[in-house]
């Protein structure tokens, strides 16, 4: 067998090449990549280089980390996987020391080594990887590995909606319509809430969160987005959710808003963002969400039962050998592209 990755050269710029085949540790499964889906961050790395520049600039840097895939070997201690299991992958493997990790909270180990980015810059782009067995899920039968692969994104959603209260009664606005402003949408939808108004200046994004259970879609090029939206919901809102990583909308999260209520910053937004805290002194919260936390089991679960629809989202699927046509109209044609994923295997 023969093992290739997909890296970054330079920015702007991919090569497929070839490399040894990983052998798994005592506790690793090695696995098939089948599928992997682009992530806003992925195609950041792509057009800038990575959030966390390495420290060696002859760092080997890889993309991609949400996949899913077969187990080609288990290692002398797995338990769970045999050889032929359908997998996916949560792409960050904590310490499992440190006060964080130890208090359930392992999503903020400071250690954490997560794909693609430091310390090991590894990627999901390739055709054979190893992985914890601990940190591997199996694949339901009646899910895709497409689907398996968008379990990571979607797994981002739910912690969101977790955190931020999403229940039934509660208002809500979220701020983005991009691939983790609808995962949000859905994950709220399926913890209860209906109420949900979505705003973004993309048309084709809108009519997806329509699609996907927004009670009202706003688009903000075309009105004043606070304003439509409290109109909508019939005054502010409980929780407010960014999830474009944009300082226009962060902006907007104190304006729209209600007292004592909730803003849930999703999104990765760059630099620093002012705010009005005389606006918001009547008891709101705002706080930040990252990745997930003990939430892909019950993604899975929502995913397979038909709950959540991952499927629909994806408007483009390109072949491993066309990696570098992928991510170059990732930003070309980002109007028009929902979601992305490449065929691996």
């Amino acid at each position: 067998m023969k093992n290739t990755e997909a890296i970054l050269v330079t920015p702007g710029l991919m090569k497929i090449q070839e490399v040894p085949m990983p052998e798994p540790a005592d506790d690793q499964v090695q696995i098939k990549v089948e599928y992997v889906g682009i992530c806003g961050s992925d195609v950041h790395g792509f057009e800038c280089g990575p959030f966390i520049p390495p420290k060696d600039p002859n760092q080997k840097i890889g993309l991609g980390h949400e996949f899913a895939g077969t187990v080609t070997k288990v290692g002398a201690g797995v338990k769970k996987f045999k050889v032929g299991d359908r997998v996916l992958c949560e792409p960050g493997v904590p310490c499992g020391k440190c006060k964080y990790c130890l208090s359930g909270h392992y999503n903020i180990c400071p250690d954490v080594d997560f794909m693609a980015t430091q310390p090991n810059y590894r990627g999901a782009l390739t055709n054979y990887l190893v992985h914890p067995e601990s940190f591997t899920y199996h694949l339901p039968d009646n899910m895709s590995m497409m689907e398996g692969a968008l379990v990571e994104p979607a797994a981002v959603g739910m912690h969101a909606a977790e955190k931020g209260g999403a229940a039934p009664g509660k208002k809500i606005v979220i701020l983005g319509a991009g691939c983790i402003g609808l995962m949000t949408l859905q994950a709220c939808r399926i913890m209860g809430a209906s109420e949900i108004v979505v705003v973004d200046l993309i048309e084709k994004r809108l009519q997806m969160a329509k699609k996907l259970g927004a009670m009202e879609i706003v688009d903000s090029a075309s009105c004043d987005a606070v304003e439509r939206a409290k109109e909508l919901l019939g005054g502010n809102a409980d929780i407010v959710f960014e999830t474009a990583g944009a300082r226009p909308t962060a902006a907007m999260t104190t304006k729209l808003v209600d007292r004592g209520g909730r803003i849930m910053i999703v999104g990765t937004i760059p630099g620093e963002t002012p705010i009005n805290f005389l606006g918001i002194n009547r008891e709101v919260t705002i706080q930040t969400v990252f990745r997930y936390c003990n939430n892909y089991p019950m993604t899975i679960d929502a995913i397979s039962s038909g709950r959540f629809n991952v499927k629909d989202m994806v408007t483009d699927e390109y072949p491993y050998e066309e990696v570098q046509r992928a991510f170059e109209e990732s930003l070309s044609r980002k109007a028009e592209i929902i979601k992305g994923v490449i065929r691996v295997g």
